[in-house]
This record gives C-alpha cells, sequence and structure tokens, in this order.
C-alpha cells in the first residue's frame, strides 16, 4: 500500500490533522514562546512576561482544538454531530480567550493603579475591574450564542425591552447604583472619614458601598444611608486636606470695658495642660467684633480626632466660664429693668 492509498484514508487523515497541531502546539510552546519569553526578560517591567504567560495556554489549546475540528470534517460525520462538535470547540475557545482577556486586564489595570502617574486610584480599581468583566462576560456570550446558532438579533430586541421595564421599576437602585459609581471615583471621602451631610448627619464612614455608605453615629448607632442621598447632599469630611486636624471655636462675650488683653490672656490659658489638642497648631484668640451687648471673642484650638470635638468643647466651655468668673470678668447677658414712673392711687 503506497502513500496515496494511505493519505486515501479518512481516518488516517484525521488521525495525521491531530498530530500535526499537536506538533504544530509543541513547537510554538517550544520556539516562539521561549523567543519571546527570552526578549521579555530584558525588559525593566515584567508586565510583558504576565501576559505571555497569559496568552500561552490558549493559543497552544486554539491550535489542537483547530486540529481536532480539522479532523471532524475530514471524516464527514452526521450534521448533527457535526455541528454539536463545532458549537462545543467553538465554545471551549471562546472561554479559554475571555479567560485570558480577564488576567490580561487585571494585570495591565494593575500597572495603570502602580505607576508613578497613577491613572487609575487604588480606591477605583474594583470599579474597573468590574465594569471590565461585564463587557468581557457579554461578548463571550454573544459568541457563544453565535457559535451555536441561535438567533442573537430576537434577544437583543427582547433584552431591550425588558432593560426599559426593568430601569423604571428599579429607577431608585438604580440611582443608588450610579451615585456609588460616582462617589467611588471621586472619592469625596474614604473608609475611617469623619463626615456631615445637610441634615448634620455626623458620623465615622465604615463601609462605601454600590448602593449605600454606612455612618457609625457618636450614639455607636450604624447608619444606612443610600448614595443617591449623598450624591445630591452637600458633604463636609472633617479628616480631608492636608492633615487629619479639625478646629474648635469657643465663642464668648465679655462685658464693655473688660481689658482685653486680660481676657485674651484667661481664654489662652484655658487651652494649656489639654493632652487632646493638636500640640503642632497653637491656640489663639481673635477679637471678633463689637457685640450688642458685649465685646465677643473666639478661642480657637485643634484637635487630631474629630470624634472627640463634643468632649473638647464641653472642656473648654467649663473652663472658659470658670475661669472668667475667677478674673471678675463678666459674661454679659440679656437684661431687662423696669422703671416705674408713679404708682397708682389708691
Amino acid at each position: 500500500m503506497n502513500i496515496e492509498q494511505l493519505w486515501a484514508n479518512l481516518l488516517i487523515q484525521s488521525c495525521c490533522w491531530i498530530v500535526g497541531s499537536f506538533f504544530v502546539a509543541l513547537i510554538a510552546r517550544a520556539v516562539v514562546f521561549k523567543f519571546l519569553t527570552k526578549l521579555a526578560s530584558k525588559t525593566a517591567t515584567d508586565i510583558d512576561d504576565k501576559l505571555i504567560s497569559t496568552v500561552r495556554r490558549p493559543i497552544m489549546l486554539s491550535i489542537l482544538l483547530f486540529g481536532v475540528s480539522r479532523a471532524l470534517d475530514v471524516l464527514h460525520p452526521p450534521e448533527l454531530v457535526t455541528s454539536i462538535a463545532n458549537g462545543t470547540i467553538k465554545t471551549i475557545v471562546i472561554l479559554l480567550w475571555s479567560n485570558a482577556a480577564l488576567q490580561s486586564s487585571t494585570v495591565i489595570l494593575g500597572l495603570f493603579s502602580d505607576s508613578d502617574k497613577q491613572w487609575i486610584h487604588t480606591r477605583t480599581l474594583p470599579l474597573f475591574q468590574m465594569f471590565i468583566k461585564i463587557i468581557i462576560f457579554s461578548f463571550a456570550i454573544y459568541f457563544v450564542l453565535i457559535a451555536w446558532g441561535i438567533n442573537v438579533t430576537t434577544w437583543l430586541a427582547s433584552a431591550g425591552v425588558v432593560g426599559i421595564a426593568v430601569g423604571f421599576a428599579a429607577k431608585d437602585t438604580l440611582a443608588n447604583l450610579f451615585s456609588g459609581v460616582f462617589i467611588l471615583a471621586d472619592a469625596p471621602y474614604k473608609i475611617g472619614d469623619f463626615i456631615v451631610l445637610d441634615n448634620n448627619m455626623r458620623g465615622k464612614v465604615t463601609n462605601i458601598g454600590i448602593r449605600s455608605t454606612r455612618l457609625l453615629t457618636l450614639d455607636d448607632v450604624e447608619v444606612t444611608i443610600p448614595n443617591a442621598v449623598i450624591g445630591n447632599s452637600r458633604i463636609v469630611n472633617q479628616t480631608g486636606g492636608p492633615r487629619e486636624a479639625i478646629r474648635v471655636t469657643i465663642s464668648v462675650s465679655a462685658a464693655y470695658g473688660s481689658d482685653i488683653d486680660q481676657v485674651r490672656e484667661v481664654l489662652l490659658s484655658c487651652s494649656e495642660d489639654m493632652d487632646k489638642l493638636d500640640s503642632m497648631n497653637k491656640p489663639r484668640v481673635r477679637f471678633r467684633r463689637f457685640g450688642a451687648s458685649g465685646l465677643d471673642f473666639d478661642l480657637l484650638c485643634w484637635i487630631n480626632q474629630p470624634r472627640l470635638l463634643g468632649q473638647v468643647t464641653d472642656e473648654l466651655n467649663s473652663k472658659v466660664y470658670k475661669a472668667l468668673n475667677a478674673a471678675n470678668i463678666e459674661i454679659p447677658y440679656s437684661k431687662q429693668d423696669i422703671f416705674i414712673k408713679e404708682m397708682p392711687d389708691r
């Protein structure tokens, strides 16, 4: 039996396709990838090494599956068997490359977040990862449906109608979702910050989610606030800025005729020996205005922990009141004097 007679045997042709694809995959692994790995080792970053490692397995398996597909075509099986086999092979290839795309996106996003320019903030990195996963997953489903010969146009039209209905039914949930995305992207606060909202709600941020944000108030009560409410509110971040410090203002009035230098000394003495105050910012006194009943002063102090605002305010108010009384400095208050012009006749 000569070579032409052997090649005429369909089973032998099918086996040749499978064996040939196997050897091509081995050659690609031994030569091509070895050469690419050698080139990648000369670069300063390891991102190319990770990308090559990510696509090595999908390329080799794709070559093998191509050989299997060609081997099935040579044998001319029934149409049903061919359709199922080709759909399965295409699905496996799509899943392999989708997984490789997910791993590659993680590597690339990590590079952008770790670079000097930091194109992507670390807080928003999970958000970008979620969006890329949704996009890759959607494309994978789309191509799998095409691989099995399913009419995608009808499904997309049905999905559009269902999406509109769900959008109207869940508009509040979607509003919270989009607000959560903008909060993660804009980062007006982070976990551990003390924030104050328009309704004077004040607390420590314990969790930032896609739908809501949780605050732990000074009453040790955890409050869950929808992100849509926070997105439409004015937010005061008491721990924001270049360093974590907040100013405590104690406003007090001294009667007209008081010695303003003495008032300054008394007020500054009230801030001494207080370990809760910030040592980097010295307390100061400001003479603000000539009030209706007295001279208005502000004692300005700074603290490192915003949660101590109430305690420090209470302590300073107590010390200021005692110190002014001890120095015989009158704190003016509203008075009403009644003058009787004459007594009525009996």
